[in-house]
C-alpha cells in the first residue's frame, strides 16, 4: 500500500487518486494495484511526451577565431540576450587584463543583435538557437580553448584592472592542477554571502559608477577565503575534463555549480580558494531571473546522497579563511547525525 501510494505521488496523482489506490490493500488485488499505477504512469508519460515536456536541443555551432598569439588563458563566458551587459563584460576583460586572454563565448538565442555583435569583434564563439543553459554554456566553447587555464566567468561581471595577473600569481604558487581559485565579487546588495564585498556602484549597467570603481576597488579591503566556488574561477584544463565539466543534467543551470564543486572534490581536488587580489564587479543574477529553473537542490541530493548546504558547510566550508588544502572533515556527532538526516531525505524524494 504504501509503495502505491508513493509511486503515484510520484507522477503527481491527485489525492482522491491516491486514496483510490491506497483502499486497494488485499492480496487479491494486488494485481489491480500494479496495473492501476502502471496504466496511471504510462498516460502520464504520454501526456508530458505530447506536452513537448521531452525536448531535444537544437544543435550548437562551433566557431573558432585563429588566434596570432597563445593566450594565457581562456575565459569562456555564457549569455544569454543580455548586449548590454556582455559588451561591458568583455570591454572591462580587453581594458583591465594584464595578459593577452582569449575570450569564447557561448551565445544562446542572441536575437537581440549579441550574435551579431560577437561575429564583429572576431571573437571564438559557440552558439545555440535556443537558450540551453549554463551547463552547456560553458562545455561547449571550453572546446575551442587554446589555453591550458580555463576561466569562467558570468556575463554580468565587470572584472578590475590586473584580475587575471592576480589570478595567474595564485596559479603559479600551487604547483599541480588539481586546484580552483575564484576571484572575489563585488556586489550592491548584501544576500549573507560570506565570499563577496558588499559596495554599491550600481545595480545595473545603466547605473554603473565605472570610474569609482576602478578608483576605489583597490582599497575594498577583504581577506582570502576557503570553497572557490564563486565565478570568476580558473580550473586546469586537465581537471576540467577529469570530471566532465558541468553536468548537463543539471540543465538550464540551477545547483550545477554545488554539483561542479562536488565533481571536484570527489575527483580528489583539495584546494578550493578565494582571492582578495583579484576582483570583478558583479550585477548579479540578470539571466537566471529570466529562465524557467530545474530543481536543483533535489537533483544534487539525489545524486550525492548529502545536501549542498551540508557539503559546502562541513566538507568545501565554503566563505571561512583561507588556511591552505582543505582537510576531510571529522565524523563528529553532529555530522554524522546531518548526513543520517540526509540519508532519509534521500530516500524519501526517490518517491
Amino acid at each position: 500500500m504504501i509503495l502505491s501510494v508513493l509511486v503515484a505521488k510520484k507522477y503527481n496523482a491527485t489525492k482522491a487518486q491516491r486514496l483510490k489506490i491506497s483502499q486497494r490493500t488485499t492480496i487479491s488485488n494486488i494485481r489491480a494495484i500494479t496495473y492501476n499505477i502502471h496504466t496511471f504512469c504510462k498516460n502520464r508519460m504520454k501526456n508530458d511526451i505530447f506536452a513537448g515536456k521531452f525536448n531535444y536541443m537544437h544543435q550548437i555551432i562551433f566557431h573558432k577565431e585563429e588566434l596570432s598569439y597563445q593566450p594565457v588563458f581562456s575565459i569562456l563566458i555564457p549569455t544569454w540576450n543580455n548586449l548590454g551587459y556582455i559588451k561591458k563584460c568583455i570591454e572591462s576583460i580587453r581594458k583591465n587584463s594584464h595578459f593577452q586572454n582569449e575570450i569564447i563565448v557561448h551565445v544562446n538565442e542572441g536575437t537581440d543583435g549579441t550574435l551579431e555583435w560577437i561575429k564583429e569583434q572576431k571573437l571564438s564563439y559557440t552558439h545555440s538557437k535556443t537558450n540551453i543553459g549554463v551547463c552547456y554554456g560553458f562545455n561547449s566553447p571550453s572546446a575551442l580553448a587554446s589555453s591550458d587555464l580555463f576561466i569562467l566567468l558570468d556575463d554580468d561581471n565587470y572584472v578590475a584592472p590586473d584580475w587575471d595577473l592576480e589570478l595567474k600569481k595564485e596559479v603559479d604558487k600551487v604547483g599541480h592542477v588539481y586546484f580552483t581559485i575564484s576571484g572575489t565579487l563585488v556586489e550592491h546588495s548584501d544576500s549573507g554571502n560570506k565570499c563577496v564585498i558588499v559596495k554599491d556602484y550600481g545595480k545595473n549597467v545603466e547605473e554603473f559608477q565605472e570610474e569609482n570603481f576602478l578608483k576605489e576597488h583597490g582599497e575594498l579591503k577583504f581577506r582570502n577565503w576557503t570553497g572557490g566556488n564563486w565565478y570568476p574561477l580558473v580550473i586546469h584544463k586537465y581537471i576540467w575534463a577529469l570530471i566532465g565539466g558541468l553536468s548537463i543534467e543539471f540543465t538550464p543551470g540551477m545547483y550545477s555549480d554545488p554539483d561542479f564543486m562536488k565533481k571536484l572534490w570527489h575527483a580528489g581536488v583539495r584546494y578550493f580558494k578565494g582571492i582578495e587580489a583579484s576582483k570583478s564587479y558583479h550585477f548579479g543574477s540578470k539571466t537566471t531571473g529570466r529562465v524557467k529553473k530545474n530543481n536543483g537542490r533535489k537533483q544534487f541530493a539525489l545524486k550525492w546522497g548529502v545536501n549542498n548546504s551540508t557539503f559546502f558547510k562541513y566538507y568545501l566550508r565554503i566563505g571561512d579563511d583561507f588556511t591552505g588544502e582543505t582537510e576531510e572533515p571529522k565524523l563528529s556527532f553532529k555530522l554524522k547525525r546531518k548526513l543520517f538526516i540526509d540519508k532519509f531525505k534521500q530516500f524519501w524524494l526517490k518517491f
